[in-house]
């Protein structure tokens, strides 16, 4: 970094950006006079993040990039130039940076420390109104963006969870897709071994009886692992005792359908020894088919609830005006789409829900973006097996909710802040100080309210919204 040398040209750059336009000369000078000049290189940073923001800085030439760090990588939000004013500004509360400014071509700044600014006021009102108008735009124009990106933030926390849960009934049904297309083909032949057996209608009418009766009752689930494998065992053995083919695959297949020894002694005494291999072959075939039938049946019903619940989530078929609303309906698909990190964290899930809550107008999709950041927040809090508690409830025309997680609370000194742009507690780069700013925004434009307690081991939101609007009571004379 290089000192510049002050010079009058200087000074006529100056009258080249708009904040500087209509400014007097005599102010440019006292602004030359206490500014420092200074070269940065290609590479050199201009600000990095938790660096003090005590300067405000000119650029006269050159380029910089702004990026901001996020999940371990840089996010480039904007490359500027000559003219643009960067770092504080006068009235500003900006206390540190929040990201890097990195020099991509050699820049040429003046930068005015902050105790200059009541200075400032004096020597020129209208340098001062400029660069206060300008920060105006830059907190506007920086917000936009910064609400933006939470809310893709808030697509990604729900991203790897959702591709979790799809691809969980996706792989099953693939599996046993290709299980099925294996069953079909043997199928032919196993009936055609059934056509062939010397046996009468009556004997077939008694084992598809039998047969229907076990899908009916469908596979057993309430055995054990142990129990089941020594199921199979003695079936298996018995099988093989009577010399049937496909002995293994039959004795999985039955024991999964609760089909013993006393039902394969009933089997054959009904079609005889010399006809039994071939009957539960087929049999079993059948059984298979409807197991994995049921199973692609299941994965797709799974998949289609994730998918609902993604519709009801992100309020898609629908308008955007307010429409009446279940307090409910966006908390479990909002659950739904965090499952997986709730999983992850072995959280335990608390919930004491007032089903007799009454339907209130709301606007679906921001209010679920409110449950997202609150729940989210409350996940990040906790550290593996806390637990976190969502209860529902009536207070007068209110509808509350709160939020109750074990974490281990939030500072004092930091909870009256918790609210303000840009403000976070989490480590450099795991959020944009935007949400709960976003969330209060959301609760206020419901005409609710939003609460915050905390201590160690519980720290609870609380939520509430309206169930109608109140009209103004008539005042007499």
């Amino acid at each position: 970094m290089q000192v510049l040398p002050k010079t009058s040209a200087l000074i006529q750059q100056l009258k080249t950006f708009e904040p500087f336009e209509n400014v007097p000369e005599d102010a440019l000078d006292w602004l030359l006079e206490k500014s420092i000049c200074t070269i940065f290189e290609p590479g050199d940073f201009i600000f990095k993040p938790n660096q003090p923001a005590d300067h405000m800085l000119i650029i006269l030439e050159g380029e910089y990039a702004v990026q901001f760090p996020r999940d371990g990588e840089l996010q480039e939000i904007g490359k500027y130039g000559g003219g643009h004013i960067t770092g504080v500004l006068p009235f500003s509360r900006m206390k540190e940076s929040k990201a890097f400014g990195r020099v991509l071509k050699t820049v040429h700044a003046m930068g005015l420390h902050r105790d200059y600014f009541a200075e400032m006021v004096n020597v020129s009102y209208l340098m001062t109104q400029n660069l206060v108008g300008l920060m105006s735009n830059r907190i506007r124009d920086l917000t936009g963006q910064q609400y933006q990106n939470e809310k893709l933030l808030s697509l990604g926390k729900l991203s790897a969870g959702l591709a979790h849960e799809l691809n969980n009934p996706a792989s099953a049904m693939v599996r046993s897709a290709k299980d099925l297309r294996g069953k079909l083909k043997t199928s032919p032949e196993k009936f055609k071994s059934v056509m062939a057996l010397s046996v009468t209608s009556e004997q077939i009418d008694q084992v598809i009886a039998a047969l229907f009766e076990k899908i009916k009752e469908g596979p057993e689930d309430d055995r054990s692992t142990l129990e089941k494998s020594q199921m199979e065992d003695e079936m298996l053995d018995w099988l093989e005792d009577q010399g049937i083919e496909d002995a293994e695959d039959i004795a999985e297949t039955f024991s999964e359908y609760n089909l013993g020894e006393e039902d394969l002694e009933d089997f054959k005494a009904i079609v005889g020894s010399e006809n039994l291999s071939p009957i539960l072959r087929w049999i079993e075939n059948t059984l298979s088919l409807e197991c994995l039938v049921e199973e692609i049946s299941e994965a797709s019903d799974r998949i289609a609830r994730l998918i609902r619940s993604i519709k009801t989530y992100s309020h898609m078929d629908r308008g955007t005006a307010m429409e009446p609303t279940n307090i409910h309906d966006g908390i479990i698909s909002t659950l739904i789409m965090l499952k997986y990190k709730i999983k992850q964290k072995q959280i335990q899930l608390v919930k004491s829900f007032d089903h007799e809550l009454p339907l209130f107008p709301a606007y679906v999709g921001d209010l679920n973006q409110v449950w997202t950041n609150l729940i989210d927040n409350a996940l990040y809090a906790m550290e593996p097996g806390g637990t976190l508690n969502i209860r529902t409830y009536r207070d007068r025309h209110f509808i509350c909710v709160e939020i109750t997680d074990s974490g281990k609370g939030i500072p004092q000194d930091v909870i009256t802040r918790i609210f303000d742009p840009f403000f976070t507690t989490k480590k450099i780069g795991e959020g944009t100080g935007m949400g709960l700013d976003i969330v209060k925004k959301i609760i206020t434009r419901h005409r609710g309210d939003i609460k915050v307690t905390s201590e160690p081991g519980q720290t609870t939101f609380m939520v509430c919204l309206p169930t109608q609007k109140l009209s103004v009571p008539q005042l007499n004379d």
